[in-house]
């Protein structure tokens, strides 16, 4: 009985060790080639690199709509996607380029803001992208004059009869 199980472990491991071929005959040399160059792409990203990240529109009066542009540069050396852009509120508009910006070319972001609010103003327009952060961000501010009429900070109404 020990004979017989010694000569199927024998056979076994004769078995296993003769169909057994080197792997490394099996590699396809185009197939490395086109990894390695896919991994070199990979680490290629875009830089969104703006002319400004802030614009000061100064003193408007309540309710006038003004717009500023923001340039930028792709100084990356890959394709920029603006994926999406939006602002702190729905009182300021970011419109962008829908196409990618190629590597060392220039795109802008429009930013319409409408004037809402009084005194001190600040917002913030927050850009989705295919960069290394995923996100970028500008701002713009304004002092707002209120209009004739508006009454600023927290004052008391009294009704008289």
């Amino acid at each position: 009985m020990k004979k017989s199980i010694l000569m199927v472990a024998v056979f076994s491991a004769l078995a296993f060790v003769s169909c057994k071929e080197n792997a490394a005959d099996k590699v396809n040399e185009e197939n490395v080639a086109a990894a390695a160059e896919r991994d070199a792409d990979a680490t290629k990203m875009p830089v969104m690199e703006f002319d400004k990240k802030v614009h000061d529109f100064g003193t408007i009066e309540q309710g006038t709509a003004v717009e500023t542009v923001f340039k930028f540069t792709n100084t990356g050396d890959a394709p920029l996607m603006i994926v999406n852009a939006k602002s702190s509120c729905g009182c300021t508009v970011p419109e962008y380029t829908k196409e990618p910006v190629a590597p060392g070319e220039e795109g802008e972001l429009l930013v319409k803001f409408n004037g809402s609010g009084k005194n001190q103003v600040s917002k913030t327009v927050t850009i989705t992208t295919n960069t290394k952060n995923g996100k970028e961000t500008v701002n713009i501010k304004a002092f707002v004059n209120p209009k004739d009429g508006a009454q600023g900070g927290n004052m008391l109404q009294t009704n008289s009869k």
